[in-house]
């Protein structure tokens, strides 16, 4: 930030200081008259018109995709400037948000509190669980507040670092019942004191809402939420409890996470109601609890958001740059979904170097043409190398492959390769005891380009296979907006298939099928 260079007297600090806190909501904040509202669909523009460089955005683009972006979105002054989607993936297909779900759960607690089912922030966790046993109670976990949850300051002993494999929460999800495992939890620091990472929290929160609204958490959210700002279009992960999972698997349409961050954006405002309580905008905007992290240790955190104070910037984030990122002071909401880490330093720098003025630019011809182009290019999906069919391909075309239980889930596969619609058939192990074999048909491209199948519960699969060698065959299977994907060798050897890949957990596994096919 720039220092002032000049003497000022008290009375004109504060004004100063007045001015600037005003300013750090939205530059916009004071014409309502003026505001857009996307409650029905959004309103575009061009870049120029809301003060912003086209070339500049075309450069961003090229940074997306070497981040592994699915999609990159823009709005300026309540209008869309930039609407991306790098293929396979599409704007119509809602994406997992992946731990930008613990800031609407957030946004959720924020509701209830502006309407007067949660009395205050620093309510006592345990007094919502008054039904329940509870291990490991000592005046610490009694300590334990709303607010605590909301900024990871519980205390609770939780093993999910930023940089490293998150145990608890594995541990956690192998449970039948999550609020217990989490409520459960020892203590290992006094409430208040130390940032650690939990998506246990989240999950308490979760379930605190359901008991506050008489309802479960998406059934909240869609009356109050994501009724009011339009969005019709979601799915949330349940615990086997039913709960929705309060530290991650909501999925939106990227147009769809932009009206949170506008929502945040004009200050919990939309339309003629006011949904948050503006003291809950001030925290997040101003966020204060150190995430302790020495590769970035700017990064503050509040309210279950994540925020760089020295950009003026604050974020809904979840894992692989699943992004909500609220710019107050140039009065931008940009959105990226993707499959990749990306720096949340450099991508608001590079958003906030594309604008020019406060006000429209001239038409750039030039640079709109550029933009196009590079929005044309990476939605349209390039072949990649494939090689030639060996004659192995007829024998194997259309024999099942069983497997016994393994850590892939894979229990069949069958392969039809020799035929005017090439796909496969797959059975999987179900994950939960009692569930029924998860089972897909989806086509599968051979010619270095993915084909979409239909929608399914467990989302759109995009796959695409190359021969290797003559006996070799490679699979790459995408879960589309789910930043999973799947990359499978199979090695065939007479009736027997071996399938190599990795586990949920990045684990290499190997299996073979079993005899006779």
């Amino acid at each position: 930030m720039r220092k002032l260079r000049f003497a000022v007297s008290g009375a004109a600090l504060a004004m100063l200081v007045l001015a600037a806190s005003v300013y750090s909501h939205s530059v916009y904040a004071q014409d309502e008259a003026a505001i857009v509202w996307p409650t029905r669909q959004w309103q575009t523009s061009t870049p120029e018109e809301q003060g912003m460089d086209s070339a500049a955005l075309a450069k961003l683009l090229d940074f997306g995709a070497t981040r592994s972006l699915d999609s990159l979105l823009l709005v300026r002054h309540g209008r869309i400037v930039l609407d991306a989607y790098y293929a396979p993936y599409a704007a119509d297909i809602p994406h997992r948000i992946n731990s930008a779900t613990k800031a609407v759960v957030g946004t959720l607690v924020a509701i209830a509190r502006k309407d007067g089912l949660l009395d205050s922030f620093d309510h006592p966790m345990l007094d919502f669980f008054g039904d329940r046993t509870i291990a490991n109670v000592d005046d610490g976990k009694k300590a334990i507040t709303i607010q605590n949850l909301l900024d990871m300051t519980s205390g609770l002993d939780w093993k999910e670092p930023l940089d490293g494999r998150p145990d608890t929460m594995i541990e956690m999800s192998r449970e039948q019942d999550w609020t217990q495992f989490v409520l459960d939890r020892p203590m290992s620091s006094t409430p208040g004191d130390i940032f650690n990472y939990n998506s246990g929290g989240p999950h308490l929160l979760s379930a605190i809402i359901a008991k506050l609204a008489g309802m479960n958490t998406a059934d909240y959210a869609k009356a109050k939420l994501f009724g009011p700002l339009g969005i019709s279009v979601s799915n949330w992960w349940r615990d086997p409890q039913g709960i929705p999972i309060g530290g991650f698997g909501l999925a939106l349409l990227p147009r769809d996470m932009a009206k949170i961050g506008y929502l945040y954006l004009r200050n919990g405002q939309w339309e003629n109601t006011s949904l948050l309580p503006l003291d809950w905008i001030d925290k997040v905007n101003h966020a204060t609890v150190n995430m302790n992290m020495p590769r970035a240790p700017d990064l503050r955190y509040s309210n279950l958001f994540w925020a760089l104070p020295e950009k003026n910037v604050y974020i809904a984030d979840g894992y692989h740059c699943q992004l909500i990122m609220v710019l107050p002071r140039l009065d931008i909401v940009a959105v990226t979904t993707a499959r990749d880490f990306c720096p949340l330093g450099r991508l608001a720098d590079l958003i906030a170097g594309a604008v020019k003025s406060e006000t429209a630019l001239p038409p750039d011809a030039a640079g709109a043409n550029l933009l196009a182009e590079k929005i044309r290019e990476l939605s349209t999906e390039k072949a990649t190398e494939v090689g030639a069919t060996p004659e192995i391909a007829s024998v194997i075309s259309g024999k099942t492959y069983k497997f016994p239980a393994n850590a892939l889930g894979v229990k069949s596969l069958s392969l039809t390769l020799v035929d005017p619609n090439p796909h496969y058939d797959l059975q999987a192990y179900a994950r939960d005891r009692g569930r029924q074999l998860l089972q897909s048909s989806d086509p599968i491209g051979l010619d270095g380009l993915y084909r979409k199948g239909q929608p399914t519960a467990s989302g759109i699969f995009a796959t695409k296979g190359k021969w290797l060698n003559d006996k070799t065959f490679e699979i790459e299977r995408e879960a589309v907006g789910m930043d999973e994907l799947q990359k499978w060798t199979l090695s065939f050897d007479g009736d027997r298939l071996n399938l190599r890949s990795k586990d949920r957990e990045g684990r290499d596994v190997s299996v073979d099928s079993e005899p006779g096919g």
